[in-house]
């Protein structure tokens, strides 16, 4: 999967993952959505499948739950 293609699929990876967490981490989730998927790739970006694509978005999330 190219940039391209995961730029055009994030909002539909943060909404799956919306409709599989607790109500109390909606707002990590806006949080997300307020995100431009532009700025998360660069443009010669690739993820060897839709799995790690949606992995990563996983990762943003987690992350937002539980900063260092």
């Amino acid at each position: 999967m190219d940039a391209i293609e995961f730029v055009n699929n994030y909002t539909v990876y943060v909404e799956e993952i919306e409709t599989v967490i607790r109500p109390e981490f909606k707002i990590h989730i806006e949080k997300l959505k307020s995100i431009d998927p532009h700025d998360l790739v660069q443009p010669n970006s690739y993820f060897m499948t839709t799995a790690v694509a949606r992995g990563y978005v996983w990762s943003l999330f987690l992350k937002e739950i539980n900063p260092l």
